[in-house]
């Protein structure tokens, strides 16, 4: 009886010091949290376009409260928060206009960028008005330019942010791929177009993730999170061609931004 008291006193002082120091740990972990200094860059993904409720205040830049920096700020109320990306941006964009709020106390950085730079837009206008070789020759064009001119591009903004915030964690978030092959869709491109433009994401998503390595940077793949919401899914989280509202076009919804960027950006930031 005396035993069972003694090893029955035992575990509860040894539980109450596992539960002790889990707040403790628990409490660190909110404290280090609230203590982050916070800036958001990079283009329309970053912003949020294709996830409406947009800040009027942003203009064209189409900053939604509904885009995962906006939501890990709400989840986590870091000490402060910059929120600068902007639709369109390119790298010199952000090198140019993005890039004031970063300083040496800075911790956090969030950036998606490359797209713009390698035609993005121009890939998916081509493809959805002209032939399927004239769209497949438009990617190699942009494959070649992934080779060739971005790699230097990333260097120069990756390389002002850090002299800007050197002790910054930076988490470089890529892109989704677009489409569900052999999907849903019964129309639109051919699986020729599709399959290229997935292909052209991952080589995109692949030149980044080095850059950034290279950088002592983290890369965030948002392609595992997006597997099985792309376009002509049963459950898609980006936008097909909208030709009322061509701007959100192949953009993620605000379920892309919830359920597809902010876990993976939570998990590295």
């Amino acid at each position: 009886m005396k035993m069972s008291r003694l090893v029955a006193f035992s575990s509860s002082l040894l539980l109450g010091t596992v539960l002790a120091l889990t707040g403790v740990g628990v409490a660190q972990a909110q404290e280090s949290v609230a203590a982050v200094d916070y800036v958001a860059l990079g283009d329309s993904y970053a912003s949020g376009v294709g996830a409406g409720s947009y800040d009027s205040a942003s203009g064209d830049c189409k900053r939604s409260t509904r885009a995962y920096p906006v939501l890990w700020k709400a989840a986590n109320n870091p000490a402060s928060f910059a929120f600068t990306a902007c639709s369109g941006a390119t790298t010199g964009n952000v090198t140019a206009g993005q890039l004031g709020p970063l300083n040496s106390g800075t911790d956090l950085v969030s950036i998606s960028i490359g797209g713009n730079d390698a035609g993005f837009a121009d890939v998916m206008t081509t493809c959805v008005l002209q032939s399927e070789a004239t769209c497949l020759s438009r990617i190699a064009t942009a494959r070649a330019f992934v080779d060739s001119t971005l790699p230097g591009r990333l260097d120069s903004v990756y390389t002002a942010i850090s002299a800007k915030a050197p002790s910054a964690r930076v988490v470089v978030l890529g892109y989704p791929r677009f489409y569900k092959l052999s999907g849903s869709c019964i129309a639109g491109l051919s699986e020729n177009e599709r399959s290229a433009i997935n292909g052209a994401a991952d080589y995109l998503n692949a030149a980044t993730a080095k850059r950034a390595a290279d950088h002592g940077f983290t890369f965030g793949d948002v392609t595992p999170a997006f597997t099985g919401h792309e376009i002509c899914s049963s459950s898609a989280w980006l936008h097909s061609v909208n030709w009322l509202n061509i701007g959100e076009s192949y953009h993620p919804t605000a379920a892309g931004q919830s359920g597809g960027y902010l876990p993976v950006f939570s998990a590295k930031a």
